[in-house]
């Protein structure tokens, strides 16, 4: 990420320590930055026998935009959230509800897209982010 749009460290890796602590594990792809003044990263966060998706972003477009953030699992199941990311510099993020895990350990993925605000058929992409892909099951 360039200096000019800013950038996420304190997402990523100030937390590390606490995530450790806690138990949970988080594979996170990374750090993508819109020239219209969106970035974000997406994660696949896991505790247990739970797994969900969360996305840290900043919004420096000075509008209201809408996200779709979608954790999708083995055999096509998904959970889609909406957020509202506000129109400020401030980081935040946002997150889907805990699901029990199924299949193997790490074998969901997250979406997170943000789009402009307006008419749904008109609302150009801004930006399109990811975790890492699933590992591949080997056998």
């Amino acid at each position: 990420m360039n200096a000019e749009a800013g950038s996420l460290p304190e997402f990523d890796r100030s937390g590390t320590a606490a995530l450790e602590r806690s138990g949970t594990a988080a594979r996170c792809g990374p750090e993508v930055v819109a020239p219209e003044g969106v970035e974000a990263q997406t994660c696949v966060m896991a505790r247990g026998n739970a797994v969900w998706a969360r996305v840290y972003y900043r919004n420096t477009t000075g509008e209201e935009l809408r996200s779709v953030l979608t954790l999708m699992g083995p055999g096509g199941r998904t959970v889609e959230l909406h957020c509202a990311p506000a129109a400020h510099d401030e980081p935040g993020t946002c997150e889907t509800p805990r699901v029990p895990s199924s299949g193997t350990p790490g074998s969901a993925t997250a979406i997170a897209e943000f789009v402009a605000a307006g008419p749904v058929e008109e609302a150009p992409l801004l930006l399109r982010a990811g975790s890492e892909r699933a590992p591949v099951a080997r056998g």
